[in-house]
């Protein structure tokens, strides 16, 4: 059993099987960067569609930049930045990448694929990292988790921290998330190749 699940229930079978997957998280990052590999790959672009999706990606990919210049993970509570909207914007960017990767392959099931994939990955991910982040924050945790909606923003009279500060370093080194953002809008402006 893994320190994610651990605090559940135990499960035997096939069911602990399922759940272990579930809240293996190097698993749903590699298979969610597969996931825009294979639809590069499958692929059959229509260029306004392509147009359209691009924009999508590059939103995704700048969520994901902005949110990983104000994290480090663990160590302290980001609720400003991207955090100061969702608690979850690394996610939001994924969903808008991966969906954005579908819609560009220009095949209608590659959305029923994308869905499948977050509907399987994501509420246990988001239910873990709510878990693990009270048992290291406690309190502020809490407080922030009540005003803080964890994926589609809420834009109420809280008062709200955009800017604080980004970090371009943290991004790099403690996220890799410049590289990650250059392999993902090479491998989807790739398709243009192909239009």
């Amino acid at each position: 059993m893994s320190h994610r699940t651990q605090p559940l229930p135990p499960l035997s079978g096939l069911p602990h099987l399922i759940r272990e997957m579930r809240y293996h998280e190097a698993s749903r990052q590699w298979l969610g960067f597969l996931l825009c590999i294979w639809f590069v790959v499958i692929a059959r672009p229509i260029p306004w569609a392509l147009h359209l999706t691009a924009v999508f990606v590059v939103i995704g990919v700048a969520v994901r930049m902005w949110a990983s210049g104000f994290i480090i993970k663990n160590k302290q509570l980001a609720t400003n930045g991207p955090y100061a909207l969702v608690r979850h914007p690394l996610y939001v960017g994924n969903i808008l990448i991966v969906y954005a990767f579908a819609g560009a392959s220009g095949i209608w099931w590659t959305f029923l694929v994308a869905t499948a994939f977050f509907l399987f990955y994501y509420p246990p991910a988001i239910e873990y990292e709510d878990r693990k982040l009270a048992g290291i924050f406690g309190d502020p945790w809490q407080d922030f988790a009540r005003q803080t909606p964890a994926l589609m923003p809420s834009f109420g009279s809280r008062d709200r921290n955009l800017s604080g500060h980004w970090s371009f370093k943290i991004s790099l080194t403690a996220n890799f998330e410049p590289v990650i953002a250059v392999l993902l809008l090479a491998c989807f402006f790739f398709n243009y190749s192909r239009l």
